[in-house]
């Protein structure tokens, strides 16, 4: 909470002019291209971190490809997750989340712009309509995030287990697979502290379709799994 009023305070003159075209965007999704929500929203997004004392480092972006119709699949940490990744995200993309923060303030407006998809974990005949969906959008050329462990670890820079049915709509979708290690997110909004941060993003080099069409889906998730926490014990430090 600290860290929040501090990004205001210090981006008071812009608060509200910025909050009033972030609402309006999000009232009219349609009316936009990705690439301008998506401007807006980096704008935005910059304007806080540097506020707020973040810094966020980013290393692999080439290793995202360069045609658009990939799901970038994070290690969970907390609600900053999505902030660290457009930070540094050279393209847009889309987000699934649960259904429970879809009217967080501030997220909701997000989710909006970027039409995410929110999911219910209880509902199984809903959460597989959301992955057809994304399977036919990410098909036409979006991109999306997907959560693998479901919801955020407790354990700091330690992850969770990778659910395999969070591998279906890249399955479906024969799409890119880009694992990307985020490390400390969740100390910007989940720790009490003012202090300066620097939050590390590492996109890891993507598994194509032809490398894990053979593989069950919990077998994706474990090799995700892997390769994330290896990224991150070997950068923890830095």
């Amino acid at each position: 909470m600290k860290r929040i009023l501090l990004m205001v305070i210090r981006n008071i003159v812009l608060v509200l002019p910025m909050w009033i075209r972030l609402c309006y965007h999000a009232a009219h999704p349609d009316k936009y291209t990705e690439q301008e929500h998506f401007k807006m929203l980096k704008f935005i997004d910059h304007r806080a971190n540097k506020a707020g004392n973040v810094e966020i480092v980013a290393s692999g972006i080439e290793n995202i490809p360069k045609e658009n119709g990939f799901i970038f699949y994070p290690n969970h940490q907390g609600m900053y997750d999505v902030l660290a990744i457009m930070e540094v995200a050279p393209v847009p993309f889309s987000v699934v989340a649960k259904k429970e923060v879809a009217n967080i303030p501030f997220l909701k407006q997000i989710f909006s712009c970027v039409k995410a998809k929110m999911m219910d974990r209880e509902d199984i005949r809903q959460s597989l309509q959301v992955i057809m969906q994304v399977a036919k959008e990410v098909k036409e050329g979006r991109n999306y995030i997907i959560f693998p462990e479901g919801t955020r670890s407790k354990n700091g820079n330690t992850v969770g287990e990778f659910k395999g049915g969070s591998f279906k709509a890249a399955t479906k979708a024969k799409c890119p697979i880009v694992p990307v290690a985020l490390i400390n997110a969740f100390k910007p909004f989940d720790t009490n502290s003012i202090e300066q941060v620097k939050v590390q993003v590492h996109f890891l080099e993507p598994l194509y379709y032809e490398d894990y069409k053979e593989m069950k889906t919990t077998e994706i998730a474990q090799v995700v799994q892997d390769r994330i926490q290896k990224m991150i014990y070997d950068h923890v430090e830095e």
